[in-house]
């Protein structure tokens, strides 16, 4: 991990619409790494991804992702593909949104 970077720094490597909500200076990289993890693989570019496998490393990122409730079914394939781990074995694959009906 890059622990001595800035938040600032941290930001500057990672695309802008990824926060377009969140406030910087309230944000924790390290208490809210499971969040930013999901929007960089749903969301971001492939520099963020990256960035984001070189700072957390791929241990951190599968155990935050399997604690996910939901996440992109082709971003959880993606994760599972790369990091050589079953898919059933994330939260997320058995837990679907709820989405409502017509």
């Amino acid at each position: 991990m890059h622990e001595t970077l800035t938040k600032e720094e941290l930001f500057s490597h990672l695309s802008p619409h990824l926060f377009w909500d969140i406030d910087k200076a309230q944000f924790d990289f390290e208490r809210h790494a499971g969040q930013l993890i999901a929007r960089v693989l749903e969301y971001g570019e492939f520099e963020d991804w990256r960035f984001v496998r070189g700072y957390y490393g791929m241990e951190r990122i599968v155990a935050e992702c399997r604690q996910l409730r939901t996440l992109d079914p082709k971003a959880l394939y993606y994760v599972a593909a790369v990091s050589h781990t079953d898919p059933t074995t994330y939260r997320c694959y058995a837990t679907k949104p709820w989405l409502p009906q017509p």
